[in-house]
């Protein structure tokens, strides 16, 4: 590894977000002298309900219905935050506003994972639609209500942003970040960028690690990806016990996939903001694209080894009879809810009473926000009853 070490200085890079170029919170709000902006922001999305009940939202495995030993939207969204936090203080970028951005990139996930976006994404196709993104933003802004002078949990412009990571920065687009309420034909912070990419880190490994731990994948199937192969050569020259452990040998592997992904991230982002001579974070806003990401070499080879878990383990019939079989009772739920809006809760029905809301937005957030065990109950109790 020949990655630039002296940038673990703990000083802000030049074109690091700082808290002095923050633009604010929508809301006037209170400080304290010994917590920063995004400090604050990270505490706040902690605390927040949404953030709880990650613990009980799919990743890949339905909780339900595999048990809780494999990974979920908590674990996933601390895995990230960790390497977030990595890559921000190896770059000399804030670390602050990266683990608030980390910690919030899943708030909006429904039940039951992907599928469960799906499912929302299906049934509100005339009302506007479902993206996680979008509705994760909605929480923060609006639907968590613990402060009496403003909805939402008033984070910074910045955290939120995190939100449009995946929104096109120009007007035009069907995708623009002006749809979320962000200024369009700029880019994000490189702390919002890096987010991204750790979250891209997080799933390859672990669900390979998942994959490989439930049976759901072969190690040699798993040994065609010439990533894993590289990284297996490697760690099977380190100790013997990797020969003949298997369990020991595939987390072995992950961690130093982990760490490969990782260095090179941060060696080809440095290669850039010296290429494009980045020296502000007027410089990182204005340049047309993205200023942090791989090499192309091992962009090439990762996107080998998503395609593979896309192919063997994502389609696999282990997920998909499990996943297909809660898209289907999720549109069930919000269509008793349809049916008979008098079984949502009271906060749900006084927002559609007050206009505030159309009655399948507001189901939306009801149905969205819950965990899988608790979709699973409320699907026994109002369809199967």
């Amino acid at each position: 590894m020949n990655f630039e070490l002296g940038t673990l200085n703990f000083e802000l890079s030049s074109y690091a977000m700082r808290e002095n170029l923050s633009r604010g919170r929508v809301h006037a709000d209170h400080g304290i002298p010994y917590r920063g902006l995004y400090q604050r922001d990270r505490d706040r999305i902690v605390h927040s309900s949404a953030f709880r009940r990650l613990q009980y939202k799919t990743q890949v495995f339905i909780s339900v219905m595999e048990g809780d030993y494999f990974r979920n939207r908590l674990t996933h969204t601390l895995e990230v935050t960790q390497i977030a936090r990595t890559i921000a203080r190896a770059l000399a970028l804030n670390e602050d506003l990266a683990e608030a951005l980390a910690l919030a990139h899943d708030l909006g996930h429904g039940p039951f994972g992907h599928s469960g976006e799906d499912a929302l994404n299906e049934v509100m196709s005339a009302h506007g639609g479902f993206d996680h993104n979008a509705h994760g933003l909605r929480i923060v802004d609006l639907l968590e209500t613990r402060y009496a002078r403003f909805p939402g949990l008033n984070l910074t412009y910045e955290t939120r942003e995190g939100y449009a990571k995946n929104y096109a920065a120009h007007d035009g687009s069907p995708r623009s970040r002006s749809l979320l309420g962000f200024a369009p034909d700029e880019m994000p912070p490189l702390e919002v960028q890096l987010v991204g990419h750790a979250d891209e880190i997080a799933y390859d490994t672990h669900d390979l690690d998942d994959g490989l731990v439930s049976g759901a994948l072969v190690e040699d199937d798993v040994r065609n990806v010439s990533l894993w192969r590289d990284v297996e050569a490697q760690v099977l020259a380190e100790d013997d016990t990797y020969k003949t452990d298997h369990r020991m040998r595939w987390h072995a592997i992950v961690r130093r996939l982990i760490a490969t992904l990782v260095t090179d991230l941060m060696q080809e982002t440095q290669r850039r903001i010296r290429e494009q001579k980045i020296s502000s974070l007027e410089d990182v806003r204005k340049f047309d694209g993205e200023l942090i990401g791989f090499s192309k070499e091992l962009n090439v080879r990762k996107r080998e080894l998503e395609h593979f878990l896309m192919q063997r383990f994502y389609k696999s019939e282990r997920v998909k009879k499990h996943t297909d079989f809660w898209r289907e009772r999720l549109k069930q739920l919000f269509h008793a809810f349809q049916e008979n809006p008098n079984l949502l809760p009271e906060d749900s029905r006084k927002r559609i009473d007050s206009g505030k809301e159309s009655q399948e937005r507001a189901i939306c957030d009801y149905v969205a926000g819950m965990t899988d065990r608790f979709a699973s109950r409320q699907w026994e109790t109002i369809v199967n009853k």
